[in-house]
C-alpha cells in the first residue's frame, strides 16, 4: 500500500485510501474508479463529473500505479 499519510489534501488522501482499499476486498477496478468518483464529488459537489474522473484517474495512477510519493495537480483544497 501507499503511504498515504504524505498526501497534503484531505480529498485526496480519500481517494487513494477508498481505492486501495476496496480493491483488497476484491472490488474490480472500474466500480473501485466509480465509487472513488463520487467520493471526489462528495468533498467537491461544484466539481463536474469529467473534473472528478480526471483529478480521480490521476490520483490513482500517480500514487497507486507507479507509487510516486511527490505531491501531485489536482483540486485547491487543503
Amino acid at each position: 500500500m501507499v503511504e498515504t499519510s504524505q498526501i497534503a489534501r484531505n480529498c485526496e488522501r480519500a481517494v487513494v485510501t477508498a481505492y486501495q482499499e476496496l480493491k483488497l476486498v476484491g472490488t474490480n477496478d472500474v466500480s473501485a474508479f466509480n465509487a472513488c468518483t463520487t467520493l471526489y464529488r462528495i468533498h467537491h459537489p461544484e466539481s463536474s463529473v469529467n473534473e472528478a474522473r480526471r483529478l480521480v484517474s490521476e490520483w490513482i495512477d500517480h500514487h497507486v500505479v507507479k507509487k510516486e510519493a511527490g505531491p501531485t495537480s489536482g483540486c485547491d483544497c487543503a
